[in-house]
C-alpha cells in the first residue's frame, strides 16, 4: 500500500547548496561520462524525499555505479520519470518558470527540443530563480546567465513510499 509523504524542500536545497561546487563520494561523479548534472539533482531529490524507486529500468535509484536506473543521471529519463510516476519515489508535474519553486528542477533545452541540463531550484525571489548545478558548478547561479532556448520546470508535488 503505499502512502503520500511531504516532500522536504529545505532539505533538498540545503544539499543543494552544501555539494555545489564538491562531490559527495557516494556517489559516482559522471562529469566524463556526459555531465554530472542530472545525477546531482537526483540527489537533492533523494535528500528532501528519502525515498528510491527500485523498479527496474523505468524505476529512481542509485545503489552504485554499476547498479543505478537510467533516470538517476539522464535528462529525459528524469523527466519521463517523474512526470509518469505512479510508485514510490518523489513525483512531479510539468510546468514553467514562473511556478518554480525551491527543491524543483528545471531542465535546459535548445532549438532542437533536446534537454541537456538539470539545475536544481535553491531561490526564487526579486532576483529571480537562483540555481545550484554539478557539470558546470553552480552556486546560487542566477538562471539567466545560461543560454538556453527553453527550460520546463519539474515541480515536486510530493513522495510515495509502501508502508
Amino acid at each position: 500500500m503505499l502512502i503520500e509523504l511531504s516532500y522536504d524542500r529545505k532539505k533538498a536545497v540545503s544539499y543543494a547548496e552544501a555539494w555545489a561546487l564538491k562531490r559527495n563520494p557516494r556517489y559516482l561523479d559522471f562529469e566524463k561520462l556526459g555531465g554530472d548534472c542530472t545525477s546531482f539533482a537526483s540527489q537533492c531529490l533523494y535528500a528532501g524525499s528519502g525515498v528510491m524507486n527500485d523498479t527496474p529500468t523505468f524505476g529512481w535509484y542509485y545503489r552504485s555505479a554499476s547498479d543505478r536506473t537510467p533516470s538517476w543521471s539522464g535528462v529525459p529519463y528524469l523527466r519521463n520519470f517523474l512526470i509518469g510516476n505512479k510508485g514510490a519515489g518523489p513525483y512531479a508535474v510539468e510546468t514553467d518558470e514562473s511556478h518554480a519553486q525551491p527543491g524543483d528542477i528545471i531542465q535546459l533545452g535548445d532549438e532542437n527540443g533536446r534537454f541537456y541540463h538539470s539545475p536544481v531550484v535553491c531561490r526564487v525571489g526579486e532576483d529571480g530563480i537562483l540555481v545550484c548545478a554539478h557539470t558546470y558548478d553552480a552556486y546560487l547561479r542566477p538562471l539567466y546567465s545560461y543560454s538556453y532556448v527553453q527550460s520546463r520546470v519539474l515541480h515536486i508535488e510530493g513522495v510515495r513510499r509502501y508502508r
